[in-house]
């Protein structure tokens, strides 16, 4: 992970949504409480016709003839294009070992306050239990407990914070990080075949990728109108993971042509989203997209996220192939180490972070 400010961070009392909801099942306090522009419409509207976030089946592109392949790639270079989401199904990652991650996952955040807190996320890191991106004592805060580990390459990680309880944990992690991984590593192959790239472009390009996983787990909320599980943002990884656990209420949204849209779960599929880094890798063919995360009013949701993303070594910026004279460079070059810093340090707002790499053009008159 990236390295810890200096300057300590005051963050004022921050609420444990989880205790709260035990104590004082009808309070919100007021710093969870967002003001009226950023607050969730929940009306239960019919999504418009096309608000199907795209299905992509991996399986037809690793074991698929030469035609399911081709078609495949299609649907997957369409889904990165005009959705920068899409769920994949027959994603070869053991259905026991999801059910296993979502399991344990569950019984650490059903652990005594105590217990989690042995694990502490310190202002302004995002390793540990508690907050990440809680910057100052007036910012709004997400109606959302965080448990983050970083995962790869090995110097990035906190053996203080790997908890002992529950038994397992650990071991699953490691094991489901590691299948994750691999997914992301193919993933990315197919992408850039998708991109009309060599295959390994992305994997000889990243160095030793950096990993992390987070679970989130969202209490209901008795004014899930006036909250956010987890405010607007964009990821900083090349790709994220996302896997929603059963049963639990629809809670993730993107920003689809300026309209708030929910993915509904499939049952053992994987969520996937493009992150800023293969936006700017591909000159803004691919974007990034906003989403964020509701409240519920009755039902509590679990998710567990992974971050796949280059080394923090590797210089990064738009490829020679997205840029000429109609696509114009829109990014300038960066140190990945440094974005991530940038990334990490700043609360999570929108896709204001990807500013950092933006070229900022002037308007000539």
């Amino acid at each position: 992970m990236p390295p810890v400010p200096i300057s300590p961070i005051k963050v004022g009392h921050i609420d444990d949504v989880q205790e709260l909801r035990k104590t004082k099942p009808r309070t919100i306090p007021q710093r969870f409480v967002r003001d009226m522009t950023e607050r969730p419409t929940l009306t239960i509207a019919l999504p418009p016709p096309q608000s199907d976030v795209p299905v992509i089946d991996f399986s037809k592109l690793s074991k698929g003839n030469k035609e399911e392949v081709l078609s495949e790639l299609f649907n997957l270079a369409t889904a990165c294009e005009e959705w920068g989401f899409f769920q994949v199904i027959n994603h070869e990652v053991d259905l026991n070992l999801l059910e296993s991650i979502e399991n344990l996952s569950r019984e650490f955040f059903m652990l005594p306050l105590e217990e989690k807190q042995k694990y502490p996320m310190a202002p302004g890191t995002v390793q540990g239990y508690g907050q990440a991106f809680v910057f100052s004592e007036d910012q709004k805060l997400d109606w959302c407990n965080m448990f983050a580990l970083g995962i790869e390459p090995r110097y990035v990680r906190n053996p203080n914070l790997w908890p002992k309880r529950p038994e397992r944990f650990s071991e699953t992690v490691e094991v489901y990080s590691g299948e994750i991984r691999k997914l992301c590593y193919n993933l990315l192959t197919y992408i850039a075949l998708g991109l009309g790239l060599k295959e390994d472009v992305f994997e000889k390009m990243f160095g030793v990728p950096v990993q992390a996983i987070r679970m989130n787990y969202y209490p209901p909320c008795s004014r899930p109108d006036l909250v956010l599980g987890l405010s607007p943002h964009s990821d900083g990884s090349a790709l994220t993971v996302l896997q929603q656990a059963k049963g639990g209420p629809v809670g993730l949204q993107i920003l689809k042509d300026n309209t708030w849209v929910p993915i509904q779960p499939i049952p053992n599929a994987l969520v996937i989203n493009i992150g800023d880094t293969i936006e700017v890798l591909t000159n803004g063919k691919y974007r990034s997209v906003e989403h964020r995360a509701v409240a519920h009013e009755e039902k509590d949701r679990l998710s567990i996220v992974t971050f796949f993303a280059p080394s923090y070594e590797v210089e990064l910026g738009p490829m020679p192939e997205f840029v000429d004279e109609n696509h114009p460079c829109m990014y300038r070059r960066y140190n990945h180490g440094e974005y991530s810093k940038h990334y990490v340090t700043n609360k999570l707002q929108g896709k204001k972070t990807l500013d950092f790499a933006k070229i900022q053009t002037k308007n000539t008159n």
